[in-house]
């Protein structure tokens, strides 16, 4: 099957359990041809469908609950019960029950695929062992938050340099369009669960936003409160694509359960309301790119960061972290680099048979 019967195939199939947005399709569609980056944040379904084709070995190591849609852009900022800066992964739509190499075997791949096109200036084997140092770390330590305080000084200036300016942020949430036509009565009762209070006005705006989740309802409530504005955003979710390539796995959506599960310090404005995932939305809470890092940012020490992340999250898996270990010991030292070569490739491939076709 080729990616673009493979996609056909993967949107009937997410159709089936929430709305599809037409226009953001196809934008997604076009953003899809313009990189192998963007190709790669995009086609999660396609990858699942190549890790058991490439990956098969793999595919027998240990499972335990995982991020799955993984990459170097997934990792962000937030604020905790303390009002303490925090860093981590900041989405979890695809999660499932994974081997728990896929998540290390796919950030590898997205750093690889940021190397190629001159996002990040590492080598390739340097990017994957930085990560799976990171990795065992953190389990060997039973995962470890990353607090943006007096520890994690060097990450917090990339976090901050990221930091949306306040002024241009509110400008561009009240660029959004007002949505026009009803709104789910579901999606109302989600964001106003999460208003500072009850009772307050608010406008709705449709938002665009990701790659992956492009195509999905995405509403945002954008209220004055107390002399400041507030946003929180309701964005449709659906069962993980390893159900759409493995129909006998079960239907769940586990955002809230990784989430609490995780050595983390969670967003409290993060919370899983039927089959919507509510946060909230500010200049302190977003996701941080790449092209936002700018020239000598100590990149090998953040690959590391991201891999240690990922420890914290699969560390809340418990025991299973005690099993991972003693795979790892047992496993190539260049497991980690070759096969992330090897999706790599792959990647390569699809995304230049979907840019013909797309020029066809």
């Amino acid at each position: 099957m080729n990616i673009v019967k493979a996609t056909k195939r993967y949107e009937k199939w997410l159709g089936q359990h929430l709305q599809i947005v037409d226009p953001d399709m196809r934008l997604k569609h076009e953003e899809m041809a313009k990189s192998r980056f963007c190709f790669f944040r995009a086609t999660f379904y396609r990858w699942l469908q190549l890790w058991d084709e490439e990956c098969a070995p793999l595919n027998k190591t240990p499972r335990l609950l995982s991020v799955g849609d993984l990459h170097v852009e997934n990792f962000g900022t937030w604020r905790d019960t303390e009002g303490r800066l925090i860093w981590g992964v900041n989405d979890f739509d695809e999660a499932s029950y994974y081997p728990y190499c896929l998540d290390l075997v796919r950030l590898a791949t997205s750093a690889f695929l940021a190397c190629r096109e001159n996002q990040l200036t590492l080598e390739p084997k340097d990017a994957a062992a930085a990560i799976l140092t990171g990795y065992t770390r953190s389990l060997e330590q039973g995962g470890c938050p990353f607090v943006l305080g007096e520890d994690h000084v060097w990450l917090r200036a990339i976090a901050e340099n990221k930091l949306r300016d306040p002024v241009a942020f509110w400008k561009k949430m009240d660029a959004l369009p007002a949505v026009r036509g009803p709104i789910p009565e579901s999606a109302r009762e989600a964001l106003e669960a999460l208003l500072p209070e009850r009772g307050i006005p608010y406008k709705v705006a449709h938002r665009i936003a990701g790659l992956g989740s492009l195509g999905r309802v995405r509403l945002l409530a954008i209220a004055e409160w107390r002399g400041g504005r507030v946003a929180r955003e309701a964005k449709a979710l659906a069962p993980s694509a390893l159900n759409f390539v493995d129909p006998t796995r079960p239907r769940e959506i586990l955002y809230q359960a990784i989430v609490q599960r995780a050595v983390r310090c969670p967003d409290p404005y993060v919370q899983l309301r039927g089959h919507w995932i509510v946060r909230r939305l500010s200049p302190y809470c977003s996701r941080i790119e790449l092209a936002a890092l700018g020239t000598g940012r100590g990149e090998l020490r953040l690959v590391e960061a991201m891999g240690r992340e990922t420890g914290n999250i699969h560390a809340g898996s418990g025991e299973a972290r005690r099993v991972i270990l003693k795979h790892l010991r047992k496993s190539k030292a260049n497991w980690l680099l070759q096969a992330a070569a090897v999706m790599e490739e792959k990647v390569d491939r699809d995304w230049r048979v979907w840019r013909e076709r797309r020029q066809c």
